[in-house]
């Protein structure tokens, strides 16, 4: 049985992704105790002609149950195929989001604290909880469509090899994501945006991926991309590493590290491993 924990920071995104997981064909249990999930599971396996993928979604409503959540995480693991997602998120857009939807923050409405403090203790409740994810996503840059892109890669994607590779592009003048594990810096090549024809385009366009790579250095620095990454992936699989984001940025992430992004996905998945590209920039202005 394939199962899904899907956590993190209030205001992240945990709604909007377990959406992404209920069209995906996951059955989504909301704030359930953690002490119930292994019952649920066992129950929920003798019912004939039921979904095999279920994900539970926990949040700090039920901080008293993350010790035993971690507590149970190995004994999940060891009956069942068991993935942890978390969401994060950056705390002025956690305080902005939840203005927008005229919703106090849980620990506020629970113990009457400041949205900041509780900001603060929220993410002290969730540290371990982090710390153990298979996946870490943070969606302060993210739109809606991004964030189920990503959950869809995570679920879709099964690597052969035991990890899967996210191969993020970005704009130096965004920042560099916080969920990056590599981080790689093209903006030492020539920039297409300077070329009035592909200005407006990006590096998913033939045009400007052909003037990308026809820079001799482009060229070398991408093989050189490729084997340092045919090196470490086995290192990360043997330290029991599930997921790996490799985060390429030029300076606006629309040309140059939307292209390479996409040379390193292709040969990763020529290579047996599970990868996905992830653009994070490319529809900022």
């Amino acid at each position: 049985m394939e199962i899904l924990i899907l956590t993190g920071m209030t205001g992240a995104g945990k709604t909007e992704a377990a959406n992404t997981l209920e069209d995906l064909g996951y059955y989504c249990v909301d704030n359930m105790p953690a002490t119930m999930i292994l019952e649920f599971v066992n129950i929920y396996k003798r019912v004939p002609d039921k979904s095999q993928t279920v994900a539970f979604v926990i949040d700090v409503r039920g901080e008293s149950e993350f010790d035993t959540l971690i507590k149970q995480l190995d004994v999940i693991k060891s009956e069942n195929t068991c993935r942890l997602i978390f969401l994060d998120c950056s705390d002025e857009v956690i305080i902005t989001r939840q203005k927008e939807k005229r919703r106090l923050h849980p620990l506020t409405a629970l113990q009457g604290i400041p949205m900041r403090e509780a900001i603060i203790k929220e993410r002290e409740l969730l540290a371990e909880a982090k710390q153990k994810s298979d996946f870490v996503i943070d969606t302060t840059k993210l739109a809606t469509q991004q964030l189920k892109e990503r959950i869809t890669a995570i679920v879709v994607n099964s690597s052969k090899n035991g990890v899967t590779v996210d191969c993020m592009s970005f704009g130096y003048k965004y920042g560099v994501p916080s969920e990056a594990d590599l981080v790689f810096d093209v903006r030492c090549f020539p920039n297409p945006f300077y070329i009035e024809s592909m200005r407006n385009k990006t590096g998913l366009d033939s045009d400007v991926a052909e003037y990308v790579m026809s820079n001799k250095q482009t060229v070398e620095f991408t093989e050189k991309l490729k084997d340092m990454t045919a090196f470490l992936l086995p290192l990360y699989i043997h330290e029991g590493r599930a997921h790996l984001t490799v985060a390429i940025g030029c300076t606006g992430g629309k040309h140059r590290s939307v292209c390479i992004a996409e040379v390193l996905k292709k040969y990763l998945l020529d290579s047996s491993y599970s990868a996905s590209a992830v653009h994070r920039d490319i529809n900022k202005n």
